[in-house]
């Protein structure tokens, strides 16, 4: 059994204890895809360093944007609350003509001084689950939906509080995003993620000419962990190009994200048992037989390791400690708090994403919109390691985060410590705690490159389960200093 087919088999498993009865979300998808791999007769590696694998800018397509900056802005979000004091715009980028291929994008600048502010692009995950829906309206935006489907309120702890924060739905068929050629959906996979991705924004500095020399960072979560870091790879190839858009990259940062297969699963069910998930007895059956960097699986690995999935029970795997959303009915009440994140969230933004008069003023095309698409069902390629091209964004200077929010059991902080630990990067700033307010927000350690940060009490979608903390630390990360290290008065 190939080393694929072992992940594949491993995360069918998953899929099938964990999600029996649930929808697609963002994690699903990542599980549907890592299951996927040995079904596709696609190559699954590459290497990002040669550089036949990522378009020049000379190949990429620009067009005049005079007037689009102008007809994106937003005049009034249905039910925004009163008060809001920044601009924000929404609509779509051509990144393929012929093909007719749109990238949809919402962004909100700064209340505070967006001429002085940074500029960030945020990615969510999947493969194929949308930036808005998630990173927008769940997580870091300036808005959440309440529980009626229909009114929003305020976000204090918005990441727009100290950047410009551009929400991209990526790749085409993801949310409000399209192709006018079907079989596009088809073609779907790393390479083109990055690629569109780059184009989209190149054309949207031509739209925005304002940011085009302003500082520049990329973040995202989960599979995000392969989009992040194949993005600022393609920026800084192409920024080695003379006489081109040069992009202002700073750095990037990575949220519980997915970045290399074998220590991903050896992280999973570490964590399983050093939270008392599974059994003393199925835990050292693992150890024992599992050696998930091995080209072959024995029988015992695959039984001990459906067993530790069963052993769980039906928790959310996202967040160890959440309650689940077992009401999924729209209500009418009270605002939604910031403070306390509601388990059925993904409710309420399907609810108001799909009003007809929430797209127009959006500007979006009318589309029947989810969370994570089903449009795309196969994904062209992918590594079953991002490490390299981690290691490429260490050499090239860029500033490199990995948090990890460290209540996620579907990429926990075990496995993104395995991850780095691959690296063997000198520690240049011991483990300690970092402080949001009063409050210990997690734990911080510095290597030679790269920072690793994790959030305390948070799941897979860090700014949903500690909007405050996550503040904190994506402020530390623009301004290039480490997460407090002590309490605030």
């Amino acid at each position: 059994m190939s080393k694929l087919s072992v992940y594949a088999c491993l995360l069918n498993l998953s899929l099938l204890v964990i999600f029996p009865y649930s929808k697609a979300s963002q994690a699903d998808k990542l599980d549907e895809f890592i299951m996927s791999r040995s079904s596709q007769n696609a190559p699954m590696t590459f290497s990002w360093e040669e550089k036949d694998e990522v378009k020049t800018y000379s190949s990429a397509y620009v067009a005049p944007q005079e007037g689009l900056r102008l007809a994106d802005k937003i005049d009034t979000l249905p039910g925004q609350p009163y008060g809001v004091d920044f601009d924000h715009y929404s609509g779509y980028v051509t990144v393929d003509p012929k093909a007719g291929r749109e990238l949809f994008y919402y962004f909100a600048e700064s209340p505070y001084f967006p001429s002085s502010k940074p500029l960030i692009l945020w990615l969510n995950g999947g493969p194929g689950c949308s930036s808005l829906g998630y990173g927008a309206f769940e997580e870091l935006g300036p808005f959440r939906v309440n529980s009626d489907g229909k009114t929003l309120y305020r976000n204090k702890y918005a990441w727009n509080e100290v950047a410009n924060v551009l929400f991209l739905e990526s790749p085409a068929g993801v949310g409000f995003s399209y192709s006018d050629t079907t079989s596009d959906y088809d073609k779907s996979g790393d390479k083109r993620t990055a690629n569109d991705a780059y184009v989209f924004l190149i054309n949207w500095l031509e739209r925005f000419p304002q940011y085009k020399t302003r500082d520049f960072y990329i973040t995202g979560e989960s599979y995000a962990g392969h989009y992040v870091p194949q993005l600022a790879y393609t920026i800084l190839s192409n920024n080695k190009l003379y006489n081109k858009t040069i992009i202002n990259l700073k750095g990037i940062s990575i949220g519980n994200a997915w970045i290399d297969d074998a220590t991903s699963l050896k992280g999973l069910y570490d964590y399983f048992w050093t939270h008392a998930l599974n059994s003393d007895q199925t835990h050292e059956l693992i150890d024992k037989y599992c050696d998930f960097t091995s080209e072959k699986i024995s029988a015992i690995c695959v039984n001990a390791t459906e067993k530790a999935l069963i052993e769980k029970g039906h928790i959310d795997f996202y967040n160890i400690y959440a309650p689940q959303c077992h009401d999924s009915s729209l209500k009418n009440g009270s605002t939604g708090s910031v403070y306390e994140f509601d388990p059925c969230s993904d409710n309420y933004g399907i609810a108001y994403l799909n009003r007809p008069e929430v797209q127009k003023a959006l500007h979006a095309k009318p589309t029947n919109w989810t969370h994570c698409s089903d449009v795309i069902l196969k994904w062209n390629d992918s590594p079953v390691t991002i490490l390299p091209t981690i290691k490429y964004l260490i050499d090239s200077g860029i500033k490199l985060w990995i948090y990890s929010g460290d209540t996620d059991a579907r990429v926990p902080v075990t496995s993104s410590r395995y991850s780095i630990n691959t690296l063997k990067l000198p520690i240049t700033a011991a483990w300690r705690p970092w402080y949001s307010g009063k409050e210990v927000g997690g734990y911080v350690e510095g290597y030679k490159g790269l920072t690793l940060v994790t959030v305390r009490g948070a799941g897979h979608l860090v700014p949903s389960w500690q909007p405050a903390r996550a503040l904190t630390l994506i402020s530390s990360f623009i301004y290039g200093i480490l997460p407090p290290v002590s309490p605030s008065n």
